[in-house]
């Protein structure tokens, strides 16, 4: 296992942060400048963000050079940047790094850790704290867990590899294990639960849901021990499709806890109580050779720590 901390000398910005790419159309009333259209574009970002952005170098067309205040509009190209946060709190509790070598990343993100930036998680993301304690900008994930979801998470260190990765999961090679703490009120005192169904969008549009259709969602669901109304799971997903678990768990009379979501869309939920969900092995056979790797995660639910 290596662990690394955290370097005193790392820049501050969202520079380790994937790149965004925005495309200018056809306007009918275009801009004088490129830095105008994004002001009017992002109207959410104070003006002078984006002034301030751009005096750093840091918008630049796809050739990588940058534009400056005076870059004309013109149609038919792309402008790339990076997502940046003013203010970020401190993340709570960090990741692990589990393994490296010369290909891959495997990674123990903790509960409430995005793994690429999103909305005012950019500095806070696993992807761009993995960067900067690495150095390497090219890292980018081979599979994602939810945000609320603590886990083993496998990174591609050089992206010549990362097809050879995608395909693992994509052919469904990857065996992926999970344990769960879930309500066992409803669940018609079952032991074992082999899903089926196919998940498609739901309401609002953040959620998932069981439609009509071909099946496109696979999990086998294990009860492991139970204690008064809540028992302790292993979960086996042959499939991937966003909230999977979380949506069969609820499904089968048995919302994990902690849960925001689902069954129902918590209006208050206690901050204190994450969801009891760890992404906890991930098996695969190495595509370079016929090793089988296998990585475990090192945390616990609340179940496991006799809470």
């Amino acid at each position: 296992m290596t662990e690394r901390p955290n370097s005193q000398d790392d820049p501050v910005g969202g520079d380790f942060a994937p790149q965004s790419r925005l495309y200018l159309s056809k306007l009918a009333s275009p801009p004088a400048t490129i830095l105008a259209h994004l002001i009017e574009h992002f109207s959410q970002i104070p003006r002078r963000a984006w002034v301030e952005r751009v005096e750093r170098g840091v918008v630049t067309l796809e050739d990588g050079i940058p534009i400056t205040a005076e870059t004309p509009y013109r149609h038919g190209m792309f402008v790339l940047y990076r997502k940046e946060v003013a203010f970020e709190p401190e993340v709570v509790e960090g990741e692990v790094i589990l393994y490296e070598d010369q290909n891959i990343l495997v990674a123990d993100k903790p509960h409430r850790m995005v793994v690429t930036p999103a909305g005012d998680h950019v500095e806070r993301s696993l992807l761009v704290r993995l960067g900067r304690r690495t150095g390497n900008r090219a890292l980018a994930p081979v599979h994602r867990l939810d945000r609320e979801t603590a886990g083993v998470v496998l990174f591609a260190v050089n992206p010549a590899v990362r097809g050879a990765y995608h395909e693992l999961f994509a052919t469904g090679v990857v065996e992926r294990e999970y344990l769960a703490v879930a309500s066992i009120v409803d669940s018609g005192g079952g032991q074992h639960w082999l899903v089926e169904n196919r998940m498609g969008a739901g309401t609002p549009w953040f959620r998932r849901q069981i439609v009509d259709g071909p099946v496109n969602a696979v999990t086998e669901i294990d009860l492991l021990e139970s204690r008064d109304d809540i028992g302790l799971f292993r979960i086996r997903p042959r499939t991937g499709k966003k909230h999977q678990i979380r949506v069969h768990m609820a499904s089968i009379g048995c919302p994990i806890i902690g849960d925001p979501l689902y069954p129902e869309i918590q209006s208050e939920p206690d901050p204190s109580i994450p969801l009891q969900l760890l992404a906890k092995r991930l098996t695969f056979v190495y595509p370079f050779s016929i090793k089988s790797l296998s990585f475990v995660s090192m945390r616990e639910l609340r179940w496991t720590k006799g809470d």
